[in-house]
């Protein structure tokens, strides 16, 4: 198991702990420490120290990024299975042992768990429920094409022949999405295991939701370049979502129809329109689960629809569909 850390603060101890009780028993864990300011290393290591009954082995390397951190910590490994968990997630008990079903299955080659959210605020709660839209679509799919690195496992053989995760994302911003695309172009099988759950922090304010959104979006401009034909079909992104971010970038175009004239003078309006429609699905999915919460997300879903394009035309400005270093 491969445990990326960096200031992890006070959530570091619960995971450990939660890693420690698991039904079924971690042959070993790396934890990876990528350059964390706040002690989390010396954590790391104090918690190695007073639990010897449990394989721990601490890493520390300067700061390099998640996906670094998670290949150290996988070239650390030795078992047949890498599974790999956030160090702001908190597993359930039998959660190892739900990852690790799946591959009794020899076709399967990697297994994505599910993350459930606790928390009060409600944009976390609306970001939960974005991602339980998600999870019913993979659940309709005999093989996924994405694996997030929240919970996620893989045969460790065909983790070190595919190259394992690419170091030039600088940050938690696509680099698992990438190599999930990766192992599904070469035909190789995946799997959504819903009852491997982890707990998961979501953002806490609606302006670091929309951060964190323009910079998916910003790195996504590289994974649809290696990946073309995701850009119109995955296992896990909404065809809506893409719809929606298209039209937004098409919006500051259309606002050149207010000098030309009928009909185009309406290009603006509708192009607006469009977008809200497109939120009426999500918005019924939402309602299913709370009805205040319906009565923000269309604003909350138009507001995401302009940073996903603003974050998208940034990463197109910067060059990631041409510049030679991102091949």
């Amino acid at each position: 198991m491969v445990i990326p850390v960096h200031n992890a603060g006070e959530r570091l101890v619960p995971l450990l702990e939660a890693i420690r009780g698991q039904s079924h028993a971690p042959k070993e864990v790396v934890i990876v420490d990528d350059g964390s300011t706040d002690g989390s290393a010396e954590t790391a290591e104090r918690w190695a120290s007073d639990h010897p009954e449990t394989p721990w082995k601490v890493h520390r390397q300067p700061n390099q990024g998640p996906a670094a951190a998670r290949n150290h910590g996988a070239a650390l490994c030795k078992g047949e299975i890498l599974v790999f968990i956030d160090s702001d997630c908190l597993p359930e008990a039998d959660w190892l042992e739900k990852m690790l079903a799946p591959f009794e299955d020899p076709g399967v080659v990697g297994v994505q768990g599910a993350y459930r959210c606790d928390q009060e605020e409600w944009i976390a709660r609306f970001s939960q429920l974005e991602i339980e839209e998600r999870y019913r679509r993979m659940l309709r799919a005999d093989s996924i094409d994405f694996i997030g690195t929240y919970a996620a496992a893989y045969r460790r053989t065909v983790f070190q022949e595919q190259g394992a995760f690419d170091t030039r994302f600088p940050m938690a911003s696509g680099e698992d999405a990438d190599f999930s695309f990766r192992l599904s172009d070469r035909g190789l099988r995946m799997v959504f295991n819903p009852e491997a759950v982890v707990y998961h922090v979501h953002p806490t304010t609606l302006g670091k939701y929309l951060r964190q959104k323009y910079w998916r979006a910003y790195w996504r401009n590289l994974i649809y370049r290696r990946h073309l034909s995701k850009m119109w079909k995955d296992s896990y992104t909404p065809n809506t979502l893409k719809l929606q971010t298209l039209l937004g970038l098409v919006f500051p175009a259309s606002l050149a129809g207010l000098f030309v004239g009928l009909p185009w003078s309406f290009a603006p309006v509708l192009t607006l329109l469009a977008i809200l429609l497109l939120s009426v699905p999500f918005t019924c999915w939402v309602a299913r689960h709370s009805l205040p919460l319906a009565l923000v997300t269309p604003l909350v879903l138009f507001l995401r629809t302009f940073v996903l394009a603003a974050g998208t035309a940034h990463g197109a400005i910067k060059g990631l569909w041409v510049k030679k270093d991102f091949l």
